[in-house]
């Protein structure tokens, strides 16, 4: 690193545009009128080292075109996200790739390809929040220590080429020491610090709000953490949970700690007739549909004591009983589990009985569980029934072969073999809803149905959010930080003698037009030149 050496003795690190001491201007045949002041012409160390892979990658992430960037990628990437739902949305009883095909057609398909579908939880996508976060602390560091180290070491004393290329700036040639104690005692008045050095004077206030788009900076840095620690286990859990009744599972995002029960589940529908007059305009409106009332569910809580053991089932301690209802959450150990969804009547097991066809004679009897079916009924006597293939939400696809689209039993089929002691190979039997298909040529005996069961089950949501607070914390810095910067401006007035003459310059970072009035009404309190826009001036000059 080179330094520039100023005539006042000060030694300079390259880059700096204003000596740190005196304020002149370190190339003056730059051709500029007005002094550049940005970071109080200060050298940001991104102009000042560029050797090493850190000096490289430091420069990178400084530039505000790169970050200007990402927040592009990252707001592009985001919107993209919001064009079909993401993952957790979608129907529970559907895979992903089924889902966005069969609903989007082929913009589905490759939304789901590309990653789209689970955008949030996506590498490339923290990637980019990593790297805005990087960005804005690099970005924010390589400004503000130099800011924070000129302003705090700023002279009274400036160079008189600092002065005069101000954008305020005037000369008084007829002046008394009284209108010097005049100008000082006004600006006192408006709330302005004076510092005098050698019968030179600094009038400053409002110095806070330079920092006000770093504390904005902060802010984001403290949310973009916050919505990272969501990807940290534990910290944040926003999970779909259906339980049917008489059921017991395991809660998600507790790492298995704790079960849940549906003990029974219960749906109360408005009664068009006898509901309050209140009511009856809203429920008037839809027409023929039912409308719920409440629907709850009747769980227990359960908590797993010791280590899983692979294979074993866990022993569970009772911790509480709870009604789930709209709006009364069960709440525990942080978790709050809400009652969003329910379906009722869901097919949970089928009968069905194996029949002779010409004589109808029962052989047998079996029952299908199916959301754990057996591989081999034993009816007695030489009859028995294998289960070939089951399919819970059966349909015939493109090449006419079964298949079926989820594992929920909504539509559910079987394939039999049945073994009898006239066919010991068995016959094959595809057996669906109001269907009976022999494919492979007529048979002797049939399924034939006899029964179903159903149960009702209820569709709950299970949250916890340990990075609410954060995200909070990093909302309310970044509007501290938008108000501080907003609604407050740093404003200075720099008096120099110079021989006989008074020279005021003066300075601020935004809200000119306020600084040259406030000024130019203390200004007029005495016999002193009122400050001139040298920019205005060159315009109405041209």
């Amino acid at each position: 690193m080179e330094h520039v050496k100023c005539e006042c003795g000060h030694v300079n690190p390259q880059g700096t545009v204003l000596c740190e001491s005196c304020g002149k201007p370190i190339q003056e045949d730059s051709g500029k009128q007005l002094v550049d002041m940005r970071y109080e012409g200060s050298a940001r160390r991104s102009q000042t080292y560029n050797k090493t892979i850190i000096d490289k990658v430091w420069n990178f992430f400084s530039s505000v075109k790169v970050g200007v960037s990402i927040i592009i990628l990252t707001l592009t990437a985001s919107a993209l996200g919001t064009i079909y739902p993401q993952e957790m949305y979608i129907p529970p009883n559907m895979t992903a790739v089924d889902y966005y095909e069969q609903e989007y057609g082929w913009t589905g398909k490759l939304y789901y390809e590309l990653g789209f579908h689970n955008l949030y939880g996506s590498w490339w996508y923290i990637i980019l929040i990593a790297s805005l976060g990087i960005s804005l602390v690099i970005a924010s560091l390589d400004r503000v220590i130099p800011l924070y180290k000129a302003l705090k070491n700023q002279r009274v004393s400036k160079h008189t080429n600092f002065l005069k290329k101000q954008r305020l700036f005037s000369i008084s040639t007829s002046w008394s020491e009284q209108d010097y104690d005049q100008l000082k005692e006004e600006l006192k008045k408006r709330r302005y610090q004076i510092r005098e050095e050698s019968g030179n004077m600094l009038a400053e206030k409002g110095r806070f709000s330079r920092w006000g788009p770093y504390v904005n900076h902060v802010g984001l840095i403290i949310f973009l953490i916050g919505a990272m620690l969501r990807f940290v286990p534990g910290m944040y859990v926003d999970e779909t949970l259906w339980v049917r009744e008489g059921e017991t599972k395991v809660v998600p995002g507790t790492e298995g700690k704790y079960y849940l029960k549906n003990n029974s589940f219960k749906v109360e529908m408005y009664d068009k007739e006898n509901e309050k007059e209140v009511f009856q305009q809203a429920i008037n409106r839809v027409g023929n549909q039912t409308i719920a009332k409440n629907y709850q569910a009747d769980v227990t809580l359960y908590e797993r004591e010791g280590m899983i053991v692979h294979g074993a089932k866990p022993k569970l301690d009772e911790i509480l009983d709870y009604k789930i209802r709209i709006n009364h959450p069960l709440k525990y150990d942080g978790y709050s589990i809400y009652q969003v969804n329910y379906k009722l009547n869901e097919f949970s097991a089928m009968s069905f009985n194996l029949t002779n066809k010409k004589t109808s004679n029962h052989v047998g009897a079996l029952t299908v569980d199916l959301h754990n079916p057996k591989d081999k009924y034993d009816l007695g006597n030489g009859y028995r029934v294998e289960l070939m293939s089951y399919f819970p939400d059966f349909f015939f696809d493109e090449k006419g072969n079964p298949s079926t689209k989820a594992r929920v039993p909504n539509n559910p089929a079987f394939v039999f073999k049945m073994i009898t002691p006239e066919h010991k190979e068995g016959e094959i039997s595809l057996v669906a809803i109001q269907q009976n298909l022999e494919p492979l040529g007529e048979n002797e005996y049939k399924m034939s149905f006899a029964g179903v069961e159903t149960k009702n089950v209820t569709g709950l949501t299970i949250r916890r959010d340990y990075t609410l607070w954060v995200l909070a914390l990093g909302g309310a810095i970044f509007m501290i930080g938008v108000i501080q910067g907003m609604y407050w401006n740093h404003r200075r007035l720099w008096l120099k003698k110079v021989n006989n003459e008074i020279w005021l310059a003066a300075h601020t970072n935004k809200n000119w037009y306020g600084l040259k009035n406030e000024l130019n009404k203390v200004i007029n309190r005495t016999s002193l030149s009122q400050l001139q826009d040298q920019i205005q001036h060159e315009k109405e000059k041209g």
